[in-house]
C-alpha cells in the first residue's frame, strides 16, 4: 500500500492552458506553411515568366524549366492541402475529433513528406541540370564545375542536414500537442 501511495500523481492539466498551447502551436505551423505557400507562389510566377518569355535556343532548357515548374506546382498543392487540414478544425468544438484529426494529419504528413521530398529533390535536380545545359553553354569548364558542384552540395546539404532537423522539430511540436490533448482527454475519461 505504501508503494502505491508513494507513486507520483500526474498533475491535472488546465483545459484553457492546454487549448491555448495547442492553438499557439498550430498557429505557428500554419503560419510557416502560409509563408511557404506565398514564397512558392512567387517562385512559380517567376519560373512561368522565364519559361514563356525567355528566349531559349534548345527545347532541353524549356523542358528543364517546365520540370521545375511542374515540381513546384506539385509541392504547392501538397502544402496547400496540409495547410487546410491543419487550419480547418477548431480544438474547442470537438476535442476528441480534433485529436483524431491531428493524429491522422501527423501520420499522413510523415508518409507524404517521406517519399515526396526525395521525388521533389530528384525532379528539381533534373530540371535544373537540363536548364543549365544551355545557360552555361559558353561558360568556362571551371565555372560549370563550380555551378554543378554548388547545386549538388546544396541538394545534399538540404537532404541530409536541413530536412531531418526541420521535420524532427515539426514532429516534436506535433507530438507535444498530441500528448497534451491525450493527457487532457484521459483526465476526463
Amino acid at each position: 500500500m505504501s508503494v502505491w501511495q508513494g507513486q507520483p500523481t500526474q498533475d491535472q492539466l488546465s483545459v484553457d492552458d492546454v487549448l491555448k498551447q495547442v492553438k499557439k502551436g498550430i498557429r505557428g505551423l500554419t503560419s510557416r506553411m502560409y509563408w511557404s505557400i506565398v514564397a512558392i507562389a512567387v517562385i512559380i510566377v517567376f519560373a512561368f515568366l522565364i519559361t514563356f518569355f525567355g528566349a531559349f535556343n534548345s527545347w532541353v532548357t524549356t523542358a528543364g524549366i517546365l520540370i521545375v515548374l511542374a515540381t513546384m506546382l506539385m509541392y504547392l498543392s501538397t502544402i496547400v492541402r496540409q495547410y487546410h487540414k491543419l487550419n480547418k478544425r477548431d480544438a474547442t468544438v470537438n476535442p476528441s475529433e480534433y485529436l483524431d484529426s491531428l493524429k491522422e494529419y501527423q501520420k499522413n504528413r510523415t508518409k507524404v513528406i517521406g517519399w515526396f521530398y526525395y521525388l521533389y529533390i530528384l525532379l528539381i535536380s533534373g530540371g535544373l541540370s537540363l536548364y543549365f545545359i544551355e545557360v552555361l553553354q559558353n561558360a568556362s569548364t571551371y565555372f560549370k564545375l563550380a555551378t554543378y558542384g554548388s547545386i549538388a552540395f546544396w541538394l545534399l546539404f538540404t537532404t541530409f542536414y536541413v530536412k531531418p532537423r526541420i521535420f524532427k522539430n515539426e514532429e516534436e511540436k506535433l507530438n507535444l500537442m498530441i500528448d497534451r490533448l491525450v493527457r487532457l482527454q484521459d483526465q476526463f475519461d
